[in-house]
């Protein structure tokens, strides 16, 4: 059984489910009975580093972390940012090597669940094991967006883009609203997401603003004009699946 230190872990992963899918109470039940533990994590803090057989699984509880990947020459590319809800390293539940690091971006809480009751949960419950690779399909299509993004949409584009997904994301996971959600990132953790340097950043913050589209203050992103931000973007935000996570 789970510590009552670790129940607000267990209450997260059930929420997260239950909020795709309808979940049984025996399903409940066996996710309680999880075993699971808490860190309390510094800003900057690497999770899991790239090449490690870690064995257990993150689900991030409080605040921000992404995955990247460090070149030789100390250059840093972000593969993805994760929000509260999120686990970031769930296909080390099959693919047992580290490919990528997993850092905080601010100061996170995270919960360590053992590698092998989650692939025992999954066996015993084929709709659990469902869930559960629908949100490696949901990363796999992030993926695919950031891609396109790269290689073909402008700097402009690029940020107007990771805007509108970061805001639904954190709107779905209870974030976010009134078109403003927490925005902790640096210009050089926008830069090293994006392809771009740190001084083209700034100078599309600035066109942003001078366009009134958005507002950055104190680590908070306020989003004045949203359907121009979608348009300028042309974001689509199917490949987040979020319709049944914002009926729930």
């Amino acid at each position: 059984m789970p510590s009552s230190f670790g129940q607000s872990g267990i209450d997260m992963l059930i929420r997260k489910l239950g909020s795709i899918a309808n979940l049984s109470d025996e399903e409940r039940q066996a996710i309680e009975r999880l075993p699971v533990r808490i860190n309390h994590l510094d800003a900057r803090q690497d999770i899991v580093r790239d090449g490690d057989m870690p064995s257990h699984c993150c689900l991030i509880l409080d605040g921000w972390a992404c995955r990247y990947k460090l070149l030789s020459q100390g250059k840093r590319q972000i593969l993805s940012f994760h929000i509260a809800g999120d686990i970031p390293d769930l296909q080390s539940l099959h693919v047992h090597t580290m490919d990528y690091s997993l850092a905080t971006m601010k100061r996170a809480t995270v919960a360590f669940i053992p590698r092998e009751n989650l692939k025992e949960l999954s066996a015993r419950f084929p709709n659990l094991a469902a869930l559960l690779w629908r949100d490696t399909l949901v990363d796999a299509a992030t993926f695919r967006a950031w891609m396109t993004g790269m290689g073909r949409r402008t700097a402009y584009e690029r940020i107007a883009h990771l805007f509108c997904e970061m805001y639904l994301k954190l709107q779905a996971a209870g974030l976010a609203g009134d078109y403003r959600c927490p925005m902790p990132l640096t210009q050089t953790d926008l830069a090293d997401a994006l392809g771009l340097t740190s001084v083209h950043v700034n100078r599309v913050l600035q066109e942003m603003r001078g366009h009134a589209l958005i507002t950055l203050r104190r680590h908070t992103l306020v989003i004045e004009a949203w359907h121009d931000l979608l348009q300028a973007s042309e974001f689509d935000p199917t490949y987040l699946h979020l319709e049944k996570r914002a009926a729930a």
